[in-house]
């Protein structure tokens, strides 16, 4: 057997950097081990005091066996919301259920040996796989039937208790996160929305500034790097807005926030049409620039309209009380997407591409209208 090097011996660096480079470094298994989303203390809070109240009440009612099962369905139960603690009491009590009945009917048919315990591990999981259950629901069966099959098998009553005391675990655990109301998850979800809101405003001046100023190609890239971000931040801003309905389910908070939650999810579908435009328009620009496009009549009322649907994106964020960090420049009261646009025929090097600009920002500009309206409404 090898052993590490001493602390003072000379080859004690390189033996570090092998560790690192094989992946078996400590740190490494630290970041494995730790996530940075820590859980809130009023879930640890919960899980604790429920776990307690389901191992006394279970004692209470099945003396005979220490509630150890419950006390698992208890802490496995609790969850971040309500509906999320239903899910969860659900598929363990069914997955316990039906993991007893796999074990008794195979004990019944091929009687007492060790080797069935394979088998009903094995038929559990094809049963899981068959009836199209969830992944903890079809681990649970073979767990179940494994431990009837070998200490219920010694211990008189074990099968019907595993199934009450699991079902008594869950029932404790859905009430305690019921009178320990979870948190609402709205903030997470406006923060989402509003930077993505506030970075899609950016975009579209930029996009104005690209239309009516000379750009290098390395300016170009950069503009097309930095609305290629807006895909990932609209996904993270719809999971968050999710999380913000799962928390809200069953929840006895529910109708104080609904109308904050619809309109997030208005704001992030005038959002999504505008991330799968925006992006659209900076690629073309960029495939088919050149300087003599700043000479056509046409581009500079186009930059302008962008501008003023940036300011109108902005205004609408605000007035949803999703404020932007940067001031509105054309005015903070009324929006500016008002007068018709005139459009001048224009060369025939630039009608495609200015023909796409123009009905891409027709269809921002639909969308930022009628977001505006819902959110005055």
């Amino acid at each position: 057997m090898t052993h590490p090097p001493a602390a003072d011996s000379p080859t004690r660096g390189a033996f570090a950097r092998r560790m690192v480079d094989a992946g078996l470094a400590p740190a490494r298994y630290a970041r494995v081990l730790q996530s940075d989303d820590r859980a809130p203390l009023l879930q640890i809070v919960k899980t604790g005091v429920a776990a307690s109240l389901a191992w006394v009440v279970c004692l209470a009612i099945l003396p005979a066996q220490l509630p150890v099962f419950g006390a698992i369905a208890a802490i496995i139960v609790v969850q971040p919301s309500v509906n999320q603690s239903f899910a969860k009491a659900l598929e363990r009590t069914v997955g316990v259920i039906v993991g007893v009945v796999i074990a008794y009917l195979v004990g019944l048919v091929f009687g007492p040996s060790t080797w069935i315990v394979l088998l009903a591990i094995i038929l559990a999981l094809l049963t899981g796989w068959a009836l199209r259950l969830s992944q903890s629901t079809t681990v649970q069966l073979p767990i179940s039937a494994m431990l009837v099959l070998t200490i219920g098998a010694e211990t008189s009553g074990y099968a019907g208790g595993r199934i009450i005391e699991t079902a008594l675990g869950a029932v404790v655990a859905v009430v305690i996160n019921l009178v320990i109301v979870p948190p609402v998850r709205l903030q997470p979800a406006h923060d989402a929305v509003a930077a993505l809101g506030r970075e899609s405003a950016v975009c579209l001046d930029g996009l104005a500034r690209l239309l009516v100023e000379e750009s290098t190609a390395a300016e170009r890239n950069r503009a097309l790097v930095e609305v290629r971000l807006l895909a990932p931040m609209l996904t993270t801003a719809r999971a968050a807005v999710t999380g913000a309905e799962e928390s809200l389910r069953f929840n006895p908070r529910r109708r104080a926030n609904t109308d904050a939650l619809e309109l997030d999810n208005d704001l992030l579908a005038m959002l999504g049409v505008i991330v799968g435009r925006v992006p659209g328009m900076v690629r073309g620009l960029a495939d088919n620039y050149d300087e003599s496009l700043h000479g056509e009549s046409t581009v500079r009322g186009l930059a302008d309209e962008m501008e003023k649907a940036a300011h109108d994106l902005r205004l609408v964020m605000q007035d949803s009380d999703l404020r932007p960090v940067e001031p509105i420049p054309h005015t903070e009261e009324l929006p500016v997407l008002t007068a018709p646009f005139q459009v001048v025929t224009p060369s025939p090097t630039h009608w495609i591409l200015i023909g796409s600009l123009i009905e891409d920002l027709r269809r921002v500009h639909e969308v930022i209208v009628e977001a505006g309206r819902s959110v005055r409404s």
